[in-house]
């Protein structure tokens, strides 16, 4: 039976990061993607240079609509932008009872334009994250959602309790933008103590936008196709991996990653993902 995966998030119009990167990782991973548009953005990869968020009600009946005519086995949620959307995406969820959520806490663009509003970051602490099976923060959302600063491994471990403790199931803290690494090392951990960290080598490159939704699209794809947490998160730094490493060289600021790499790269792109316990 075909695995169906729901992106709750914003679009992009350049085609790198938000429903649109979401969709073409569930089409490569072989699961049916459906969607419930929160905001559409005037974007390339130069930029954000307009929002234009829908209202509430419209993100909620998509969701209805998805909800009533698909058997979705997993969602994800990307840039949620307000604290109203956020309230209207956590009834649709509750009311379609709760099912595997993975939550990427979208809060600002590559390019630095602020995609969730500053009263909405409590609205996703208390409402969102008790919901999610995992989050997947990359450092600077990581530091806002836990309230400290991230220098080493260390700190991020500090902020995967401190974000459990919220009440997500488990996390990923994406440690890319942490500098001075030679690989690029993400933590995994959960509430019952499971934990490990995946490393890669770190690719110096341009084409870099849409990296965090491409991640937690793959995870959303392989849990809908019904792999387990921790395999699925092994599989998702594969595919970014894989995506990051074989870059497209489109546009003049920072490219989309590619997304059909995954498959392109057969074995020996993913073979380069480490796992430590």
């Amino acid at each position: 039976m075909t695995g169906v995966a729901l992106t709750i998030a914003g679009s992009d119009s350049g085609g790198g990061a938000g429903i649109q990167a979401d969709v073409k990782t569930f089409q490569e991973l072989g699961v049916f993607g459906t969607s419930a548009l929160t905001a559409v953005t005037a974007q390339n990869t130069l930029g954000v240079h307009g929002v234009w968020p829908l209202g509430p009600d419209a993100v909620r009946a998509q969701m209805e609509a998805v909800f009533a005519d698909f058997d979705v086995s997993a969602v994800k949620t990307g840039m949620l932008f307000s604290a109203e959307i956020i309230g209207e995406v956590t009834a649709g969820l509750a009311a379609a009872g709760s099912p595997v959520l993975v939550v990427d806490p979208v809060m600002i663009a590559k390019g630095g334009a602020h995609l969730l509003r500053e009263e909405a970051v409590e609205a996703m602490r208390e409402k969102i994250l008790p919901m999610a099976t995992v989050i997947t923060p990359n450092i600077p959302e990581a530091e806002v959602l836990a309230g400290m600063t991230i220098r080493n491994q260390q700190d991020m471990e500090e902020a995967g309790r401190r974000l459990i403790a919220l009440g997500s199931r488990a996390v990923v803290v994406k440690g890319g933008h942490l500098e001075g690494e030679e690989r690029a090392c993400d933590l995994f951990m959960d509430g019952s103590g499971e934990r490990f960290w995946l490393s890669a080598e770190r690719i110096r490159t341009n084409d870099t936008h849409g990296t965090g939704c491409t991640f937690s699209a793959a995870l959303t794809a392989f849990l809908a196709a019904g792999d387990p947490l921790g395999k699925a998160v092994v599989g998702a730094k594969r595919f970014i991996h894989a995506a990051i490493s074989d870059g497209l060289g489109l546009g003049a600021g920072h490219g989309p990653t590619n997304h059909w790499a995954y498959h392109r790269a057969g074995n020996a792109l993913k073979g380069e993902v480490l796992v430590d316990t």
